[in-house]
This record gives structure tokens, sequence and C-alpha cells, in this order.
């Protein structure tokens, strides 16, 4: 706990497609949190941005690019990518900084303008690039999505009406949030008659991309008793760590597991959270709110058996019987998801610690988990970034 650090205020830009210039969501997020913070701009000690490798020089510098367009100040800063992970180790750099006694107070930005159509590769002829590799093939990101929803299927006998559920509850949530591209409500029967996109998985099961951004303030203990407010919510763990040789699933970019002949098999999503329990003093019965990726629906109720908040094979009876809605056993995505929001990928991970933020604040609005007091994240990058942020009130 002696690592752990408050956050002061969030902030978001609404998800959709506005055509911008990525800045203009990052500052609209960045000046909500420093608002709801009562922090001045000019007391930020460090900028951390998560980097958008879609939108040129500026993307790559994300930490700068914010700090100039919010005004220089003269604060540290750091750009972080780690593709769908970068805004979690944006924030992790914010804490390590602040740990380190180097600064009282951070701001924690992410935000992406994104092209039509699928998050590509970049143009060119790159036979040694893997992620160049598996779109020349044909794997595209539903492409094993539905790969990983077969495999639910044939090992714990899910359905494509499982899938479907997942969207509906989904969709319910995110019609309550404001920051949600897509707000409109389904049926099982709406996402049975939606265009098969890589089966078994339907347009509805799938996310989008989509533009928007999301900010942190975070600091110390000690700034967040000066200031009155060290009863805010804190960021209790963070783990941003690789997979473990052996590899017991292919994940994407790869396109095959790794050879268990020297060492046995482990699965990388189901370690990714450890870390952040062990740091967090706390393990996954304790949780009460979850925040997780679901570019699927299928992939949800992976992320759910990964993260240990049931046991293996057992999501889809969590679903089933409404555990996993606001006012179940544990609500999952209740601000809707990416289902809702859609992928502006530098600002997802930070996106879901400001719903923790406001669930274990009480200020979630219709869409709060009434007595929510742990909340954890889960986000996974292409080439072995993984994230998952733990959050106590």
């Amino acid at each position: 706990m002696s690592n752990a650090i408050h956050i002061l205020g969030a902030g978001m830009h609404p998800w959709g497609k506005w055509g911008e210039h990525f800045t203009r969501y990052g500052v609209h997020a960045a000046r909500a949190a420093l608002a709801e913070a009562e922090v001045d701009w000019r007391d930020v000690g460090f900028i951390s941005g998560a980097a958008t490798m879609r939108c040129g020089y500026p993307g790559y510098v994300a930490g700068a690019t914010f700090a100039q367009a919010l005004g220089w100040q003269g604060a540290q800063v750091n750009t972080s990518y780690a593709a769908c992970a970068s805004g979690a180790q944006a924030l992790a750099a914010a804490r390590a900084k602040i740990a380190a006694g180097e600064c009282e107070v951070a701001l924690v930005i992410g935000a992406d303008t994104t092209p039509k159509g699928f998050l590509k590769p970049q143009a060119g002829e790159r036979p040694d690039d893997p992620d160049w590799v598996r779109f020349r093939i044909g794997i595209t990101n539903p492409t094993y999505f539905a790969l990983y929803a077969r495999r639910r299927m044939a090992l714990y006998g899910d359905t494509s009406e499982d899938f479907a559920a997942v969207k509906v509850k989904n969709a319910a949530h995110g019609a309550k949030n404001t920051n949600a591209r897509y707000r409109k409500t389904f049926t099982a029967e709406d996402v049975a008659q939606s265009p098969v996109v890589a089966d078994p998985l339907r347009l509805m099961d799938v996310c989008a991309t989509s533009d928007g951004g999301a900010a942190l303030v975070v600091c110390s203990a000690d700034y967040a008793r000066a200031k009155g407010k060290q009863h805010t919510p804190r960021i209790a763990g963070i783990s941003t760590a690789t997979p473990t040789f052996a590899s017991a699933t292919v994940e994407m970019p790869d396109l095959a597991t790794d050879s268990t002949a020297a060492a046995s098999p482990h699965s990388f999503r189901a370690t990714l959270p450890l870390a952040a329990f062990e740091q967090a003093g706390i393990g996954p019965e304790d949780v009460d709110v979850a925040e997780v990726y679901d570019l699927s629906t299928a992939l949800e109720l992976d992320w759910m058996e990964d993260l240990g908040l049931c046991a293996r094979g057992e999501a889809a009876q969590w679903l089933r019987r409404g555990d996993t809605r606001i006012g179940g056993k544990l609500p999952v995505n209740p601000s809707g998801g990416l289902a809702c929001f859609g992928e502006a990928v530098p600002a997802q991970a930070i996106a879901q610690v400001c719903e923790l933020h406001w669930q274990l604040s009480e200020r979630a609005g219709e869409r709060q988990v009434q007595g929510a007091r742990v909340g954890i994240t889960a986000n996974q990058g292409l080439f072995g970034h993984g994230s998952c942020v733990i959050v106590e009130r």
C-alpha cells in the first residue's frame, strides 16, 4: 500500500466519430479532470500521455503534445505506448513518479482519432512484422475474437445466445452513460438479426473504433491530505506484466502457442492480475465491480475468469443469473464497456479507471453500483502488453 496514489479527479470527452484532432479530446478530458480535482493546471508536476500511433508525430509524443495544448508550465512529461494497455502504462509511470517523490500531483491523459474500419497495420510489405503478417493471412481482430468465442463454445458449452446476452446487458448499462457513443438498448433478437462478421460473432457482438479521450488527476497521500481529500479512491495496484513462457493459448499477433516441451504452459491473462492483487493485499473475492476488455462479447466472459472473478467455465452461468448486471452479485462493465464506447485505444484503460473512480465515489448516477469499495480493470495490448488496475475506497 506504500505505493498507493489517490485519484482526485477524472474527466472524459464523449466517445464518437467526431473527426477532430485528438488533442481536442484530451484537453477536454484533462480540463474536466482538473476541475473535478480542484487542482490548478500550474500545480501539476508530471504529465503522462498515452500515445496514439495513427495521429502522426504529435501522437508519438502525446505527453508533450497535451502539455503544450494546455499551456507550457514546466512540468515533466512522459509518453507511453502499449497498444490497448497504453493508458495503464501511462498511469503506472505517474504512480512511479509520485512514489519516487519527484512530484506530488500528476495528470494522465489518453485520446485518439481513429480511421474508419479496422485498426490495421501501417501500409507496406513487412513480412518480418507479425501484425502485418496476421492481416495478410486474414486474421483481423474480429477473426480471432471469433476463434476465442469458438473455444468457449467447445470447452464450456457457451452459446451464441450467451454472447448476445453480454451485448444486451452492456447496452442497458451504457444507455445511462452520457460519455458512451452508443446509448441504445438492444434485445437478443436484435443481436441475432445483425450481420455475421466472423462466425459465431455478429455485428452487435464486436466493438467499433471510436474517437474519444479520458484523463485522471492523481496524487500522493500527503497531497490528498493537504487538500482535505484523503478519502478519495486510491490506485492500490497496477500490473503491466508480459506473458510467461510457455504460453498456453494463442495471443495475437502470434500465430501459434509456445512449445511446452521444456516448460509447463501458462495462461498470460490469468497471471496478469496477480501482481496487482499482491500490491493491493486483496484477492478476487474482494472485488465489487469490474471494467473488463470486451472487444467482443465472448471476451468479456473470458476476462471474468482470467481475473479470477469466477471459476473457469462459469462466466456464462453468472451472466444468465443476472450476477453481472448492475444490482447483481458483481457488476461487469457498468459503464457499458467497449460495446458502448468502441476503441479509442490510448484512452480506454484510463476511461475504465475513470468509471471505477466515479463508482467508488458514488457519483455514477443511474448506473451506480451500490456499496462498491473495490474495483478492477483489465486491458490487453498486442505484443505482450497486459494491464490490470485495482482501485479501492
